[in-house]
Parts: C-alpha cells; structure tokens; sequence
C-alpha cells in the first residue's frame, strides 16, 4: 500500500536565509513561493518554487532561528546541504501509524505544524536509510 501521493519538497539546511534564496534566485532562477518563521520548529524558512509558474515539488531552505534548534545542530554537525526529503500524503497522523506498524521510528508522538499551517512528522533517518523523511499533509 502506498504511502506517499507524491514528493512535497527537498529541505536544505543553510547559514543566512536571505542570502541563500537571493543565490537560489539569481543562480537558478528559482521563484520564491512562501517565507515564515516557524518558532516552534526553530526556523526561518523559505519555500521556492523551481520554475515560474511552477506548482510541483519545491526547495525548502531553512536556516536555524536559534541555537538550539534541530537545523543549527545538523549545520554544526554537517554543514550546509541536504537535510530531508519531504512526501505528500492525506493524512499525517494515518500515514504515521502505518509506518509505526511497519517498525519506522517518528520523530512526534503526534504531528505538529509545519509550513504554512501543513501539518508534518518525521521518519527517523536510522530507519529510513540514513535519511530523514519528512511526511506532509496540506493544510
């Protein structure tokens, strides 16, 4: 059974935001679609689409609000770079349990808020390849 409808966005970790979606901009023409502080998760982020007129998958960058958060600890530990892949699905909490009944460790015993009011959890990145899967249903 199919879990994902489709990739919602690649998340990358990085120092300044302003000055990355200005370099995403001018390096390759990347539109900015959406920016938010997320105090809860810890970041400012901006979400860019890859084309103008685009509505597909998207670039995530995210850049830590303060040092304790989960994105200033990965830049410290890995640098700038790729920090998660993000899936689409219907329903957070649904898709969470199957992975659950499938052995997945979550990183959220519930989901919590995430971009635009969406709603996310994680996949811990030991049970998922070394990658930290992010789950997305839209708001």
């Amino acid at each position: 059974m199919a879990i994902f409808t489709t990739i919602d966005h690649v998340g990358i970790a990085v120092h300044d935001l302003d000055e990355a979606v200005d370099w995403y901009r001018e390096t390759f023409g990347m539109q900015l679609a959406h920016r938010e502080d997320n105090e809860e998760q810890g970041v400012r982020e901006a979400m860019l689409y890859v084309s103008p007129g685009d509505t597909g998958a998207q670039i995530q960058l995210l850049a830590p609000l303060r040092p304790d958060s989960a994105i200033a600890s990965f830049l410290d530990r890995s640098g700038p770079g790729v920090q998660q892949i993000a899936y689409r699905v219907d329903d957070v909490a649904a898709a969470s349990a199957t992975l659950r009944e499938r052995g997945m460790r979550l990183l959220y015993d519930e989901p919590r808020r995430g971009t635009g009011g969406s709603l996310i959890n994680f996949v811990h990145p030991k049970d998922a390849g070394g990658v930290l899967v992010e789950l997305v249903q839209a708001p």
